[in-house]
């Protein structure tokens, strides 16, 4: 039962860490502006990090690097250097609290968005 109980524990403290970086995926970029004609467009994606079990106990901050993350490697292995932001989405799940009444709480981080490769000057 102690074992089990120390397998969960582990987990749920590695889940609540933001998603780590590829080190090849560091250099794309992630942008508000429509990339021009002289890039190719490669497909959309969607990035996101937590769930309703482990969003809970990750910070927001946490939560929106993990996306950003997510985004950036999926793009990297694309072929990608340029990521065009679509959307932006912090879901939340209700949570109940000691207190009278509940409150709602950032549970996971979830981006969209268009992956381009620009050629660098």
């Amino acid at each position: 039962m102690r074992n089990i109980f120390i397998v969960c524990a582990v987990y749920v403290l590695a889940a609540c860490a933001s998603k780590s970086l590829d080190p090849e995926a560091r250099l794309v970029k992630l942008t508000t502006i429509e990339p021009g004609n002289e890039c190719e467009f490669l497909g959309d994606i969607t990035g996101n990090q937590g769930d309703f079990i482990t969003g809970e106990f990750t910070s927001n901050k946490d939560l929106e690097t993990g996306a950003r993350h997510d985004l950036k490697n999926q793009a990297h292995k694309m072929g990608g250097n340029v990521v065009f932001l679509l959307t932006q989405r912090a879901g939340q799940t209700g949570s109940v609290t000691w207190d009278i009444g509940g409150t709602s709480v950032q549970t996971n981080v979830t981006l969209s968005g268009n992956v381009y490769f620009c050629p660098t000057k």
